[in-house]
């Protein structure tokens, strides 16, 4: 998973129309409209519903040789749903809305739950992860990685995540907890601290609290160890990684991992990860990465170009690394994006302010690419726009329930287990939603 972390993607700049409706687009753009001829063209397999001929924002390159090649696809209107919605309905007092619609920090829950009608703080990622890591034959590290910090995502009812960073695992190291009789001499600054902890960690503990902390601890340094020499194996230095520098013009130097924007360094953790596998006995694992600044209420035209491209070249970096005959994991590694919602149609001079519905890119070899799954929303000004809930804020036409079902289908979620995770996916029916049912379509069969 790969989400733009407290922000909300402007996905109206990020896929526009390239036909004729590109006159209506720039009408209710304005100021921030892309130039038809700087569109990238896109090549789908199928006209989208509603028809129309669409092209990704110009830097996104990596974005577009995807998904003309099969290997990438859009889900178009996604966004948190109680119920099938559209404008009449929205007005209508009573009519059963997500919480706190408009907010980052309630709509991000809601994206990772995904389940509108809670407030719960167990994500899908940590539910499947309670039901598949016990087919890892190591039960020590989690099934679920994160390499942007504590998410709802990846937190289950038994599973919690593995936090790592890009530049590799975090270890108990400050106090010294490996260097012989705790280093520093026997008046050094450190050394009371790190024998008090090599203490706790050695006593025999009656106390639940005590012995639930010593366990903690033991299993986290025991971890951070397995980790560290695991992905020591695979360092960044090796050339299988280059495409991460080749993917934004850099010279290749691995010496100088700060010179990739953040994306393209987690993914490159991720893939050293991923390749050693086998030493870490993980044959399926959930991956958390993050980036933000996509709030962009002000100079939109100048921020979101690059943090487009640093995701579309960052994850084309990552699927040339993966299809490398020395992983061959092209077709088994799924990458797709979240946002807590998308932007307003509506310009307020150089930005746009927090919407609703928007639009999402699905990654891998398993994806049933260069198709635009749903139907692309009105870009009429709103109070002309059917799809419009006021000011700009698209309603939208799937849910997100609806996206990851589909999602951990291909995972290998079954049918009674998804009922557990998704219940309010039985209510995603009928003919306000551009795709009814459980599953959108956009991935092959596992």
């Amino acid at each position: 998973c790969i989400r733009d972390r407290y922000g909300g993607n402007d996905c109206f700049n990020m896929l526009v129309p390239r036909d004729a409706a590109h006159a209506q687009y720039v009408q209710t753009r304005g100021s921030l409209a892309i130039p038809r001829a700087q569109l990238l063209s896109l090549s789908p397999t199928a006209p989208p519903q509603g028809g129309g001929l669409y092209g990704l924002h110009p830097q996104m390159v990596g974005t577009q040789q995807m998904f003309n090649a099969g290997r990438a696809a859009i889900v178009a209107n996604v966004g948190p749903l109680v119920r099938p919605v559209n404008k009449q309905s929205y007005q209508l007092p009573g009519t059963p809305l997500p919480a706190q619609l408009f907010s980052h920090s309630d709509q991000t829950v809601l994206w990772q739950t995904p389940r509108a009608d809670t407030s719960a703080r167990t994500g899908w990622g940590g539910r499947l992860a309670d039901i598949f890591a016990a087919s890892n034959t190591n039960q020590v590290l989690s099934m679920n990685v994160s390499l942007e910090g504590e998410n709802v995502f990846q937190a289950g009812i038994q599973v919690s995540p593995y936090f790592m960073s890009s530049q590799g695992v975090e270890q108990i190291d400050l106090i010294q907890t490996g260097a012989a009789n705790c280093g520093n001499g026997p008046t050094g600054w450190n050394r009371r601290r790190c024998l008090s902890f090599q203490a706790l960690q050695a006593q025999t503990h009656t106390h639940p609290f005590e012995r639930a902390y010593v366990d903690k601890t033991q299993r986290t340094i025991a971890t951070s160890a397995q980790v560290a020499a695991a992905i020591e194996i695979y360092p960044d230095n090796d050339v299988i990684f280059r495409p991460f520098w080749d993917a934004f013009g850099l010279p290749w130097n691995p010496a100088n991992l700060a010179e990739l924007p953040r994306l393209a360094q987690q993914l490159l953790m991720i893939a050293r990860v991923i390749r050693a596998r086998s030493q870490l006995q993980m044959s399926r694992q959930l991956f958390f990465a993050a980036i933000g600044g996509f709030d962009t209420h002000d100079n939109q035209l100048a921020d979101q170009p690059a943090l487009l491209r640093d995701l579309s070249q960052s994850v084309k970096a990552f699927y040339d690394v993966l299809g490398n005959a020395a992983i061959n994991l092209g077709n088994d590694v799924t990458t797709f994006t979240s946002s807590e919602f998308g932007r307003t149609l509506t310009n307020n001079g150089d930005g746009t302010d927090h919407g609703w519905g928007g639009h999402h890119l699905v990654f891998g070899g398993a994806v049933n690419g260069s198709r635009i799954y749903g139907r692309m929303p009105s870009l009429a000004a709103s109070q002309s726009n059917p799809d419009d809930a006021g000011w700009g804020q698209i309603i939208p036409q799937l849910s997100v329930d609806q996206y990851a079902a589909t999602l951990a289908k291909w995972y290998g979620l079954s049918d009674l287990d998804r009922a557990e995770i998704f219940p309010n996916l039985g209510f995603m029916t009928g003919s306000l939603l551009s795709i009814p049912g459980p599953d959108l379509g956009f991935m092959l069969p596992a």
